[in-house]
């Protein structure tokens, strides 16, 4: 098929058009060219494409099957042509990202601060949010989400995995004991994070079972960075992500349970508006984003 590429473009022209002149002029060749190509396509696949007549062009039924295919294998090539011409464009003007409050701080802004660095020409509007913003409407080129509902409309990029740990302070652990089962949690004090005024049940895997346990504590807040830190003050036990306390369980600061009954949670991703065309500008912060944590989540 590429040995005969410019026969097959050919052929679609004069389709287009229905004139082996008008084909000629589009492609800026002769329309003996033209015919000499279209001979040698019909000669190659043993059959007539386009009836001839001296006021007329038109496809033979097999002309017009032939046509639909080799239709689609040109849009193919214009798709991988302008992707490739975008891979070398350089990013530049206004990315504007939407990042979880406390995870978009603490791991996303600094790989942002990085790619800025090495695009002089580009520009970073940021907001934070623990919501899922209307991407289209608010005009934002990429979201980060951990988790959440897929959406059709939006391209979705896994970036890292997503768990939530059951951890305390070693002092309040000294003091109060160490909880062995999840009914031993009614025992304890926990501190609850709350969303759309209402507590964020904990989740486990029991008895081979995703469960939501509703857990209720004396402490309520709704900021899980004000959790962590009456977490460390030794005032409870808390469920937070790992990408918030993987650093204090690192060094000791605080100690995960329950780890018998941890599951996996919905990963974190990249997701931006389908468009035919990705621009440089998405396509090589989300390429950034995943480099950085190819060889795993820096907070794991």
């Amino acid at each position: 098929m590429l040995d005969h590429f410019g026969d097959v473009l050919a052929f679609v022209r004069v389709a287009d058009t229905q004139s082996f002149t008008r084909a000629a002029e589009r492609l800026g060749i002769s329309r003996s060219a033209v015919g000499k190509s279209i001979a040698r396509l019909e000669e190659n696949l043993a059959t007539r494409l386009i009836q001839r007549t001296t006021r007329s062009t038109s496809l033979t039924d097999e002309g017009q099957l032939f046509y639909e295919h080799a239709l689609r294998i040109l849009c193919e090539v214009d798709d991988a042509e302008a992707t490739l011409a975008e891979r070398h464009q350089t990013p530049k003007g206004r990315l504007r990202l939407d990042l979880p409050t406390a995870f978009g701080r603490l791991h996303v802004l600094p790989v942002l601060q990085r790619f800025l660095a090495d695009w002089p020409e580009l520009e970073a509007d940021v907001s934070f949010s623990d919501d899922y913003c209307d991407l289209v409407s608010d005009g934002i080129d990429v979201a980060i989400r951990i988790g959440g509902p897929a959406d059709s409309g939006l391209i979705r990029q896994v970036l890292a995995p997503h768990r939530l740990v059951t951890c305390a302070a070693p002092s309040y652990l000294e003091r109060r004991g160490t909880p062995e089962d999840i009914d031993a949690l009614q025992q304890h004090e926990k501190i609850i994070f709350t969303y759309a005024n209402g507590p964020v049940p904990w989740r486990y895997r029991i008895a081979g079972a995703l469960r939501d346990v509703h857990v209720r504590g004396a402490l309520r807040l709704s900021n899980t960075e004000a959790i962590r830190d009456a977490t460390l003050a030794g005032l409870g036990i808390a469920q937070l992500g790992a990408f918030l306390v993987g650093d204090d369980i690192r060094q000791g600061r605080l100690v995960p349970v329950l780890e018998d009954f941890s599951r996996e949670e919905p990963p974190i991703a990249a997701v931006y508006p389908t468009r035919r065309h990705v621009s440089p500008k998405v396509r090589r912060f989300v390429e950034a984003i995943r480099k950085e944590w190819a060889a795993g989540a820096p907070w794991e």
